[in-house]
């Protein structure tokens, strides 16, 4: 217990540390690939919102969704990519296949799903190879280049402000 608060504080520390030197450079591409990052421990309509982005033109193959999970049991089985805490090294990286190859993906828009700051999601939303980063205006205002002021339980409110913006910002 202790070394993993140990561990999270570490991890904590090198994330904020490199987010002090971060340069902002928002692309100016028109959107075709979204990844999601959920944290499932406040959130469960991930699929109320992939299909909203499915009915904003979004097409569904573009869409890749990577969830965050406090604990994950020994034999549960996921039809989605999950990734915990144990997946987090002590020198501020992660050691999951998956993680990585969502991080090195170079999405288009990368929705940043969670308003309370937990290091393995702050870690690989501040990662990704992302274009345009989007997220809750409650998380570091370093890690995305837009924020939206709602939480998370009000998806459809996000869904609307984000398109509303983007369409605004000529991304879609």
């Amino acid at each position: 217990m202790f070394l993993n608060y140990f561990k999270d504080f570490s991890t904590k520390k090198i994330v904020k540390n490199s987010l002090s030197n971060v340069k902002h450079l928002a692309t100016d591409d028109v959107i075709k690939t979204v990844g999601i990052i959920f944290d499932e421990s406040y959130f469960y309509e991930r699929e109320a919102l992939v299909k909203g982005l499915i009915k904003k033109g979004i097409a569904e193959k573009d869409i890749k969704v990577l969830v965050f999970k406090d604990k994950i049991k020994k034999n549960e089985v996921f039809d989605y990519p999950v990734f915990s805490h144990k997946d987090l090294s002590w020198h501020g990286t992660v050691d999951k296949k998956e993680v990585k190859d969502f991080i090195t993906e170079p999405f288009d828009l990368l929705i940043n799903y969670y308003d309370t700051e937990k290091v393995a999601l702050l870690l690989v939303s501040h990662l990704s190879k992302a274009g345009f980063k989007v997220g809750f205006a409650s998380i570091d205002k370093r890690l995305n280049h837009f924020m939206i002021n709602t939480n998370a339980e009000n998806y459809k409110v996000f869904m609307s402000e984000l398109f509303k913006y983007l369409k605004i910002l000529n991304k879609i």
